[in-house]
């Protein structure tokens, strides 16, 4: 069985940190709108919030410890109280709370007494061009993904014919072998030793590299491979869904292993269940062409073909038919016969 460490979950990220990564990640600008110290703020969940209700007074439901969202609704709203005062007091019902920053979409550019607040309240407040819905969208997934919970696991990730097969073993078993033997026949390398699980919504699991060992690969024997500088870039994905978990194990005569494929077992990865195959390694077994079995059957799953459901159907037609036969004492049925049609 796999080696596995134990799952950790970020706790909170800076405002800074949160705001570069945007823009590395999805070219999404965000133009600071006063100087604070952003790497002291924290943010410490993905959920966002927009505050008008809390401008407007009503603070019972505040949520105050999300990203603050200022949109055109909000931004009017202040602009449109008759007095700086006014606006000052709606604007100090957001800031008397420890948010982490406020962000105003669609170029809404706040009034320079307001922001000499906010700067005053250590909150960094930042502009983008983006629109509203579209801008949380990217916020809110960016944060999602920077929250969701991670676990190391000691295997090799492929992308076969679409569909991320996840191979788990002891080491020495040739896990790294049959990965490179997969990208030698057209198959994509997301990553191999070490591979990072990140729970997403529902049964979603993703798995990637980490920065340090990306597309290299230990063949014991041979040492340190390069798959991106010797397949080339279309021979790795930087992240892939894990979908099948494949076990390889060494032969063991006292186990029994399937045989019909009726029963399906899964592997726990964070609270996901995702479909789990044992395959016991021999001499001579081709691996690799077993793996792209497994992957094609998966994807035959998918779209609403079962290889044991349909054998089991004409089985139990088979039975029928036999039973309904021997009712004829005229005609002898042999236990084994043969349709030819």
């Amino acid at each position: 069985m796999a080696r596995r460490a134990k799952m950790f979950k970020k706790e909170s990220i800076s405002v800074a940190f949160a705001v570069e990564q945007l823009q590395k990640s999805v070219g999404m600008t965000a133009k600071a709108l006063n100087y604070t110290d952003a790497e002291t703020r924290l943010i410490t969940e993905s959920n966002l919030h927009r505050p008008g209700m809390a401008l407007a007074g009503y603070l019972e439901l505040f949520t105050h410890q999300r990203v603050q969202v200022l949109g055109n609704t909000e931004c009017r709203y202040l602009a449109n109280l008759e007095t700086d005062e006014e606006r000052k007091k709606a604007f100090n019902n957001v800031l008397k709370f420890p948010i982490p920053c406020i962000i105003c979409t669609e170029g809404n550019v706040l009034d320079e007494p307001l922001l000499a607040l906010a700067t005053n309240a250590g909150v960094p407040v930042y502009v983008t061009e983006e629109p509203s819905t579209r801008f949380m969208y990217l916020l809110r997934d960016f944060l999602e993904d920077q929250f969701a919970p991670q676990q190391s696991l000691h295997g090799s990730l492929i992308d076969v014919y679409g569909i991320g097969l996840l191979m788990i073993g002891p080491a020495g078993i040739g896990k790294s072998e049959v990965a490179l033997d997969l990208v030698e026949r057209g198959h994509r390398l997301v990553a191999d030793d070490v591979v990072m699980a990140t729970r997403k919504e529902g049964q979603v699991v993703m798995g990637s590299g980490t920065d340090l060992v990306q597309h290299f690969m230990e063949i014991r024997g041979l040492g340190l491979v390069d798959v991106r500088a010797m397949f080339g870039i279309r021979a790795i994905r930087f992240q892939k869904r894990i979908e099948v978990v494949v076990n390889l194990h060494p032969w063991d005569p006292d186990e029994e292993y399937t045989r019909l494929g009726m029963m399906e077992e899964t592997y726990d990865i964070l609270g996901a269940q995702l479909p789990l195959v044992l395959l016991p390694i021999t001499p001579g077994k081709n691996v690799t062409v077993l793996c792209e079995v497994i992957a094609m059957n998966h994807l035959l799953r998918h779209y609403g073909y079962d290889p044991a459901e349909v054998f089991a159907e004409r089985l139990s037609e088979r039975i029928r038919k036999k039973g309904m036969a021997s009712s004829d004492p005229g005609r002898g049925i042999e236990y084994f016969e043969h349709d030819y049609e």
